[in-house]
């Protein structure tokens, strides 16, 4: 079995990955930082609000003695299609594929270490078992949600030190070892590098808005216009004027037909194209053979999902 003796820690300048870094170094291992930059940082008023998560990092992995190097991936996150949960496909393709794949086959190292709250059922010194990914024991801040895509192989070279603390302990922990700046650091959630911009105005930035039609999926007429069919989701309030009911996006265009850019509606909260007992989903990203064995095997297979960050679980066959 292959030991793992050095980490790449991807160090975004918060309290997270900062506390993420000590604790593996404190567990001895080899520790690099590497801050990636992943979006143009240029804020809606001029300011660079990457290059203060970059310094912070700096401050940082100075006062850890952690050495930090910065990569690219502008280019390749904007051209990842990232819609309609960006931090989900950012973790498939950037963080732990393109990342992944520079940390262990261009730099040699033998593991990759995020500070996300999550769980791997790896021990550290075997990883050529099978990771499972699990939910930590700071449920409420839980971001299983988001690393569910993430491939297979990365997961097996992935290492999540905060795993068994809760935030509050992170925190603690953080003020202890002389990081209370970043303690004290007002938190980001989600996308946070679009700033005070409303999300449609900010991603116009970076893919060509296409404008399109919103359909009244009852009486196939034209209620409004969109101006891409890759700002909205289906679920989300249209907020169209002049309407007795509030319109909800019902389906959007199927890819490469006729009616690709056209977005269908249905008016009301309890609209039954809104409602449904059944969904159709892409193949699974499976990250348990098991479970994937045992759905090839009976044809069906008893688990819980959720389809938001914030939702619960729910039963499902």
């Amino acid at each position: 079995k292959r030991m793992i003796r050095n980490v790449v820690v991807g160090v975004s300048g918060g309290v997270d990955s900062a506390v993420s870094a000590h604790l593996l170094r404190e567990r001895g291992f080899n520790v690099l930082g590497i801050f990636m930059r992943n979006w143009d940082e240029m804020d809606e008023v001029g300011r660079c609000t990457g290059e203060a998560d970059l310094k912070d990092a700096e401050w940082a992995c100075r006062r850890l003695g952690v050495e930090l190097r910065t990569v690219n991936y502008v280019r390749e996150y904007w051209t990842a299609g990232l819609t309609p949960n960006p931090d989900i496909l950012c973790n498939r393709h950037i963080k732990f594929d393109l990342f992944h794949k520079h940390a262990l086959e261009n730099l040699g190292y033998d593991a990759v270490a995020t500070g996300h709250y999550a769980c791997n059922s790896l021990e550290e010194a075997n990883p050529e078992m099978e990771a499972r990914l699990l939910i930590p024991t700071d449920t409420f801040k839980d971001q299983t949600f988001f690393l569910a895509g993430i491939p297979r192989h990365s997961l097996q070279r992935t290492m999540f030190p905060l795993g068994d603390l809760r935030k509050s302990q992170v925190k603690q922990l953080a003020t202890e070892i002389g990081l209370q700046r970043l303690a004290n650091k007002k938190e980001s959630t989600g996308i946070c590098f679009v700033g005070k911009r409303n999300f449609k105005e900010f991603i116009r930035e970076y893919i060509t808005s296409k404008r399109g039609p919103f359909v009244d999926i009852d009486s196939a007429a034209v209620v409004g216009h969109h101006e891409g069919i890759h700002q909205w989701t289906v679920g989300q309030r249209c907020r169209l004027s002049s309407y007795l009911q509030p319109y909800f996006v019902a389906k959007k265009g199927a890819p490469a037909s006729s009616s690709s850019n056209t977005i269908y509606v249905a008016a009301g909260h309890d609209h039954p194209a809104l409602l449904s007992t059944r969904i159709h989903i892409d193949p699974p990203n499976w990250l348990c053979a098991e479970s994937q064995r045992r759905l090839a095997a009976m044809g069906t297979l008893r688990c819980r999902f959720r389809f938001q960050h914030t939702n619960h679980w729910w039963a499902a066959n």
